[in-house]
């Protein structure tokens, strides 16, 4: 899991444009495509510990979206480490990467008019500030899924825990490296407290 693997990454996030690169504008605006879909793009970033119950909670909140007639697809972190992002280790420079990359591809999605939900640690606030303001305020919703460590631990549902406690498992967020809690998220879904339903239901309120 924590293999290391040759990859270029900028540290802070930004990326460089080599010359002659150029951004070809469109003919059809993001109106123009919300119109069509008769929804708003946006992004629902669901950041939180590992078992916490993120990649849960879009599971059933994609489900839902999709009964309801919205378009919709979700991001999970795990997934996209097998293929997109499968050169990435879990150092904190790799992590960045990871999050710049799954930045990018929510703002097309959400450009697209897709209500896209993206399920992710991303433990760093300078991360998730990052994917705010590239893919835009207007479009972004951060929802931190709270639970503690030690719930998280009971639950384990991967055996990571035990495994990075062990001394197998370096960089693990929660163990041996930081987690920080999001400032002010547009919405707090305490899985200690609420059912799958309840925290699918504050979304959905949120979103309507």
């Amino acid at each position: 899991m924590n293999k290391k693997k040759n990859v270029t990454h900028h540290p802070s996030l930004i990326t460089h444009h080599p010359e002659g690169v150029v951004w070809h504008p469109s003919r059809v605006s993001h109106n123009d495509r919300c119109q069509l879909l008769h929804q708003q793009g946006i992004v629902l970033w669901m950041t939180g510990l590992s078992g916490s119950g993120k990649s849960t909670i879009a599971v059933e909140t994609e489900k839902r979206l999709i009964e309801m007639g919205k378009l919709c697809y979700r991001l999970d972190g795990d997934n996209l480490r097998h293929g997109l992002n499968s050169d990435l280790g879990f150092s904190p420079e790799e992590r960045k990467e990871n999050i710049r990359r799954v930045a990018e591809v929510a703002a097309l999605f959400a450009d697209a008019g897709l209500i896209t939900l993206v399920s992710f640690i991303a433990p760093y606030s300078d991360m998730r500030r990052f994917a705010r303001e590239r893919i835009g305020s207007d479009r972004f919703i951060e929802i931190y899924v709270k639970a503690s460590v030690e719930t998280c631990k009971k639950r384990d549902p991967k055996g990571l825990y035990k495994r990075a406690e062990s001394g197998e498992i370096d960089q693990f967020t929660g163990v041996n490296a930081p987690y920080e809690v999001p400032g002010h998220p547009d919405l707090i879904l305490d899985t200690e407290i609420l059912t799958l339903d309840q925290c699918v239901a504050g979304i959905l309120e949120l979103l309507d």
